[in-house]
């Protein structure tokens, strides 16, 4: 049963919509896509993002590799992988769907809205993937396209050609020299049982070295050493930021930057009419509460 009344999921679907820049003809896609688990507990698991995520992973995965493979034609295979990795990694969409303003329309149950919403990073990479679908089924693989494009594939760097697929082992390998070997201690575990989100502390003896927050415990311990690796190396973070001043500034005084790109619909989205049959329309795309 849901635990979700009506006029709370009307009112998210359309801010849903207008972040998005997008009518769907058949809400029920978006609307799944937007539901935590917690808010339809009892219910067959279409009504949530569970499926939905499933279908956005493997498109949201062959859309940036594709991106990767036309735009870097100098990059090997390894590089490739890389760059996809890091653009697709938890950290990444969650980062830019909070940016997006996701998290004003997650529809969350009783039980995690008792919570405080700890699983939230979770969500939100969860929501981004089952979005992607949603644009899919509803609009085509364009519209997937565009929304990715729009949202995601504006952060993708040559840089991550080189960042380390497997950060334990190259951070392993940093200390190694100084005699030093790494651990990693679970601080915290957020969100229910079927969602949990990891928070893990990587340290060099008492030294702690950075954290990094993940949906299994692996992946939280991959980003806590990837978050040490990058302190250990400020030359080259400010390499990147001194290359992307310069572009800026060859770009001229009247450039766009993106921390200036205000949150809310992408720009140069435009809304599509919802002009599907009465059998798709808003009422019958919500669930019985």
């Amino acid at each position: 049963m849901s635990t979700v009344d009506r006029k709370t999921q009307r009112r998210k679907l359309d801010l849903a919509q207008d972040i998005l820049g997008y009518r769907f003809k058949n809400e029920t896609y978006i609307l799944s896509a937007i539901t935590h688990p917690s808010a339809v507990e009892g219910k067959p698991v279409k009504y949530s993002y569970e499926r939905l995520e499933f279908l956005g992973d493997s498109i949201l995965g062959a859309l940036v590799a594709d991106a990767a493979f036309h735009r870097f034609p100098e990059i090997d295979e390894g590089g490739l992988t890389r760059i996809k990795v890091s653009l697709v990694s938890g950290q990444s969409l969650s980062r830019v769907a909070d940016d997006l303003g996701f998290a004003d329309f997650i529809i969350f149950g009783q039980s995690e809205r008792g919570t405080g919403r700890r699983g939230l990073h979770s969500a939100l990479e969860n929501v981004y993937e089952a979005v992607v679908a949603a644009l899919f089924l509803d609009g085509g693989l364009e519209s997937a396209k565009a929304f990715v494009a729009d949202t995601l594939l504006e952060y993708m760097d040559l840089d991550m050609a080189s960042e380390p697929e497997n950060p334990k082992s190259m951070l392993q390998e940093r200390l190694q020299e100084d005699g030093i070997t790494p651990t990693y201690k679970l601080i915290e575990t957020q969100g229910p049982p079927h969602d949990r989100t990891f928070i893990t502390q990587v340290y060099a003896g008492p030294k702690a070295l950075g954290s990094g927050v993940g949906r299994t415990k692996k992946e939280s311990e991959s980003q806590a050493a990837r978050s040490a690796l990058d302190q250990m190396e400020p030359d080259r973070a400010q390499e990147k930021h001194d290359r992307e001043r310069t572009s800026e500034e060859k770009a001229g005084p009247h450039a766009v930057r993106k921390a200036d790109v205000p949150r809310g619909r992408p720009e140069g989205r435009t809304a599509e009419k919802a002009d599907g049959p009465a059998g798709a329309s808003a009422s019958s795309a919500l669930p019985e509460g």
